[in-house]
């Protein structure tokens, strides 16, 4: 039995090419590794001796040799090949051990150069895994530490391997290949001059098996993308500090969450419940955010997920604390705030650190009423992209972040906005983006205190914004992400006492909607046509 060896990662190597040549396999390996195991006194014939040709090109061509994938490919008992093995001399191969250039973590690393990438793109070590991957019913192919244990007792059974377990591996191979290869195509790609390509591949990586799904009839995962070298907090990455195992349901609205307290630039927290804020507020002090976010619905805040865009402090974890959250994700956490939480209903609130600034696509938040500062970028990554699942395929989208200075504010009543209406109405035609359609948010210094989500008429999600925000909707603004296609949503906000208008405008009744609140001394502004539909 011969085994080829060939890894960038040690881990594990010498205690597992031990016991290969403990149950009698002769050993086969490439310059560093076979070094490694000379070094740990194993008899190694190396790959250049075994093909009669030298390393070359900088360690770029090693194995891609007749002589090497003859051996691999060979299969026992066909006549064809078993000539050929007998006139070319072919050595067989019963195992490959491969594991690859490190390409994804390199991405990490801000500091490598485009040609240092380059140069960690397996190509020989892809080609044993595929080979021998494919000709799986005769080649055991060993692609990663974690199998070596498992290897080693399949192997030492006195039928060896079996031919499940032969195929559980070879499918493990080919869908590292097929990762690695889509990792590679998504880096290239960003520099690339199309947003949306003919192909387009998008390597996943399993993060957890989670309990069920949206309901406990549903099985369910949580993957991550690989390969995104911008280094953004994401839910993806997060930390788990606290808190029971988490649901599909929880990770749903921790990123629903997360989107949204990361939109602003200001201290702000988000209360969010079935992937809608509930309450949503801005403040310099992150302990008075969260107090006006959870007015902002303190019915449906129960059991809500909290996101906050700064690292929760003491004040804020002792607010936090008597009340009833599944969950919360945060930058960071003090080491008193931490410990509060942990507290919290006996430990089981879940607690999530996405470390980093929290500003999607590098843009900034709510700022002033003049806007945003940045620039929207011309080309997305696929990690960067809004995917949404359809029957039989994907949907892909660029991300909804038009900067506020890219939205022209344009008055159309005989009353302009005063200065702070026009903030709380930027505030609020922003919140509008995280809310499901069609929407009505009503907001007060910089805090949501109503909002109408996911209705069919845009006329009943003004009601309930109007019903929830009760007496605090007098002197608030009302947005809503579309255009009011009657005046009967207008009215409803009047009616609760809203004193200036937020909307995209376009409809062909916009004037009548203008009447109405000229008639009120309303202010009314539209956006340009620009909206906020989130379906």
């Amino acid at each position: 039995m011969r085994a080829l060896l060939s890894t960038d990662n040690k881990a594990g190597l010498v205690p597992f090419a031990t016991a290969l040549h403990r149950l009698g396999w002769e050993l086969v390996a490439t310059g560093h590794t076979q070094q490694t195991l000379l070094d740990a006194g194993l008899p190694v014939t190396s790959v250049a001796d075994l093909t009669g040709s030298p390393e070359m090109l900088g360690g770029r061509l090693k194995t891609l040799h007749p002589r090497i994938h003859g051996g691999i490919l060979a299969r026992r008992g066909n006549a064809d090949d078993e000539r050929d093995v007998a006139t070319h001399h072919l050595p067989l191969f019963d195992m490959v051990v491969v594991n690859l250039y490190p390409f994804v973590e390199l991405l990490q690393q801000a500091d490598l150069s485009a040609a240092e990438r380059i140069e960690k793109i397996d190509i020989g070590g892809v080609a044993l895994l595929r080979a021998a991957a494919k000709n799986h019913e005769y080649v055991v192919v060993v692609s990663h530490p974690d199998q070596y244990d498992g290897v080693l007792a399949a192997i030492a059974t006195p039928d060896g391997a079996s031919a499940a377990y032969r195929r559980e591996l070879a499918l493990a191979a080919f869908r590292l290949t097929a990762a690695y290869d889509a990792t590679i195509a998504a880096w290239l790609g960003a520099d690339a001059a199309e947003t949306f390509p003919d192909r387009l591949t998008l390597p996943l990586q399993k993060i957890q098996s989670l309990r069920y799904g949206e309901n406990p009839h549903q099985q369910a995962a949580f993957y991550r993308l690989i390969g995104s070298p911008d280094g953004r907090p994401s839910l993806a990455g997060a930390e788990q500090l606290n808190g029971r195992e988490i649901s599909f349901n929880n990770l749903l609205d921790l990123q629903a969450a997360f989107e949204a307290a990361s939109d602003f630039l200001a201290p702000t927290v988000v209360i969010v419940k079935h992937t809608n804020p509930c309450g949503l507020a801005c403040h310099p002090e992150l302990v008075e955010a969260y107090r006006r976010a959870h007015a902002g619905d303190p019915v449906a805040a129960y059991g809500g997920i909290i996101g906050c865009n700064r690292p929760v402090d003491e004040a804020t974890a002792r607010e936090i604390r008597p009340l009833n959250y599944d969950a919360i994700i945060a930058p960071d956490y003090d080491p008193a705030a931490l410990a509060i939480l942990k507290r919290k209903k006996q430990g089981q609130m879940v607690v999530l650190r996405a470390a980093g600034a929290w500003a999607p696509h590098g843009h900034q938040g709510l700022t002033s009423p003049a806007g945003r500062i940045g620039a929207t970028p011309e080309r997305y990554t696929p990690s960067q992209m809004d995917i949404k699942r359809v029957a039989g395929g994907l949907l892909l989208q660029t991300p909804d972040d038009l900067l506020d200075a890219q939205i022209t504010l344009t008055p159309v009543t005989k009353r302009t906005p005063t200065l702070e209406e026009v903030t709380d109405l930027i505030f609020a035609f922003r919140v509008c983006k995280h809310v499901k359609s069609n929407c009505v948010v009503i907001a007060k210094h910089l805090a949501v205190v109503g909002s109408g989500a996911g209705q069919q008429s845009r006329v009943l999600a003004a009601e309930i914004a109007a019903k929830r925000a009760e007496d605090r909707a007098r002197g608030a603004v009302m947005a809503t992400d579309g255009f009011f296609p009657f005046p009967d949503g207008v009215e409803a906000g009047i009616r609760a006492g809203v004193t200036a208008v937020i909307h995209p405008g376009g409809s062909i009744r916009d004037a009548e909607s203008i009447a109405v609140c000229d008639q009120h001394g309303v202010a009314m502004v539209t956006t340009g046509g620009v909206r906020h539909f989130r379906h």
